[in-house]
């Protein structure tokens, strides 16, 4: 039997706050991720360097070799797939974002009636300008954004960083608005930016009455931390995408749901 001698071993402070700084880059970065496409990819890269360590170089050589090889530019494979999401966390570092959610978290445990309240204030404008837009069967495309990242969303929009309103909702996405083309961007309880032209979808397997509006909403939750609802311009059926799948023809009741609990 084999002892661990853990007498030379001293807790102090730098010690547990080095791994307490650990575990908060940890669950950031998880965050960052979950639900993702990049979730996939991680998940993908650790099964290689799990099959690097498995497998015997002495008996297969061939494969071993390629594990190698792949397990060598490691780094800079992370720097190159996950660029975006090393792009977020720092975002998410600079703006301090994890002391406002650590706020958030100590209102939602003792203040949870404020936040249903809260919640409610937030979602009720979107879902009664969603009623308009279904019932004047005006088409429409509103994505929510966890993180609002300039680069992507601001070189095809035009900056709004409004309060969201029904009527502003409604007026952006009338026909003769110069605005109505393309997406409207919210994110951080703003209407952030309108008329975005977003990356559509390559899924081939769609259904035939879906244009250019269902592609792109689903298009821009795939790769991105994103939600999207679609209002169809020929019959106002209201459809919901995230994590590039659809849900199609919903209620206002389930749609109120999936808002408070995705937005």
């Amino acid at each position: 039997m084999h002892w661990f001698d853990f007498s030379g071993f001293k807790i102090t402070v730098f010690s547990v706050l080095d791994v307490l700084l650990l575990a908060i880059i940890i669950y950031q970065l998880y965050n960052l991720i979950r639900g993702t496409i990049a979730a996939n990819i991680f998940i993908g890269l650790a099964l290689i360097y799990l099959l690097y360590y498995i497998v015997p170089a002495s008996k297969m050589p061939l494969l071993a070799g390629i594990l190698k090889k792949v397990a060598d530019v490691g780094i800079i494979a992370v720097i190159v797939l996950f660029q975006q999401e090393i792009r977020r966390f720092l975002l998410l570092v600079g703006k301090n974002a994890s002391l406002q959610r650590n706020k958030a978290w100590w209102k939602y445990f003792f203040g949870r009636a404020d936040v249903e309240k809260d919640n409610y204030a937030r979602i009720k404008p979107i879902v009664d300008a969603c009623k308009g837009l279904k019932q004047s069967r005006t088409g429409a495309l509103i994505v929510f954004a966890k993180y609002y990242d300039e680069q992507f969303y601001q070189n095809s929009c035009e900056v709004l960083d409004s309060k969201i309103s029904k009527r502003l909702l409604e007026s952006i996405f009338q026909k003769n608005s110069p605005l109505h083309d393309g997406a409207v961007v919210i994110s951080e309880n703003k209407i952030k930016a309108a008329s975005c032209i977003l990356p559509l979808t390559d899924k081939t397997d769609l259904p035939l009455q879906f244009g250019l509006r269902h592609r792109a909403g689903i298009g821009v939750t795939e790769n991105n931390e994103a939600t999207a609802i679609i209002v169809s311009e020929e019959t106002g059926e209201i459809s919901y995408a995230k994590q590039g799948r659809i849900k199609m023809n919903i209620g206002f009741a389930e749609l109120e749901k999936l808002l408070n609990k995705d937005f």
